[in-house]
C-alpha cells in the first residue's frame, strides 16, 4: 500500500475561470428593495486575500430556494458568459475578492424566517472550501447559530450601513476568526 499523496490548496486558480459579469448580482436591475452585502476576506494575520473566491446562496423573499438558474445567458455566438439578464432574481451569487480582499452582492433582503446568506469561501492555503452565514439579522429561536455564544454568533452578523448596505467581514483565521459551520450536520434546507 502507498503513502497518501498529500492534499492541494483549492486557489487561487479558480479565479480565471469561474466568476462571470454579473456575478454579484442577484436581484433584478433597478429593483427598489435592493440591498448590498460586501466586505473584505482576511488572513491569519489580518491581511486582505485578493484571490479568494465566495459563493452566496439564499432565499427569496417570500422564502422560496428554487431561484432562476436560467438567469445567466449564454452567448450563442461564442458561447461565453456575457452576464445575467438583469431581469430574475436568482438566489445565486459568484464574486471573487479585488487586489484589496474586497467583494460585493447584491441582491433583495432575506425572510425573516431565513435571515441570511450562505457563503462558501474558496481561498489560496484552504485544502476545503468554507461555509459560513452572513445573517443580515438576528438569527430567529430554533436556527442552530442562536444557540452560539454571543462573540461566536457575532462573528455571523452582518453590520447594517448607509444606504441599503450591510458589511461582513470573513477572517480565515485568528483572533476574529468567522465561525465556519458543517453544513452537513444543519437541520433543514441550507
Amino acid at each position: 500500500m502507498s503513502e497518501p499523496t498529500p492534499s492541494q490548496t483549492v486557489g487561487p486558480f479558480y479565479g480565471y475561470a469561474l466568476p462571470f459579469p454579473g456575478g454579484g448580482d442577484v436581484a433584478p436591475a433597478g429593483h427598489p428593495d435592493t440591498v448590498t452585502v460586501h466586505g473584505v476576506v482576511h488572513d491569519g494575520a489580518g491581511a486582505p486575500v485578493p484571490d479568494a473566491l465566495l459563493e452566496c446562496w439564499q432565499a427569496d423573499p417570500g422564502g422560496g430556494l428554487a431561484g432562476r438558474p436560467g438567469s445567466l445567458r449564454r452567448d450563442p455566438v461564442t458561447g461565453g458568459f456575457p452576464g445575467r439578464n438583469g431581469v430574475d432574481f436568482t438566489g445565486f451569487a459568484r464574486v471573487a475578492t479585488d487586489a484589496d480582499g474586497h467583494w460585493a452582492v447584491r441582491t433583495l433582503p432575506p425572510p425573516a424566517a431565513r435571515p441570511y446568506l450562505a457563503v462558501c469561501v474558496f481561498a489560496r492555503g484552504l485544502t476545503h472550501h468554507l461555509y459560513t452565514r452572513a445573517y443580515l439579522a438576528p438569527p430567529p429561536e430554533g436556527d442552530p447559530v442562536a444557540a452560539l455564544p454571543g462573540e461566536l454568533r457575532a462573528t455571523l452578523l452582518a453590520r447594517a450601513g448607509e444606504n441599503r448596505t450591510y458589511r461582513f467581514d470573513v477572517h480565515l483565521q485568528g483572533e476574529k476568526e468567522t465561525v465556519f459551520l458543517d453544513i452537513s450536520a444543519l437541520p433543514g434546507p441550507r
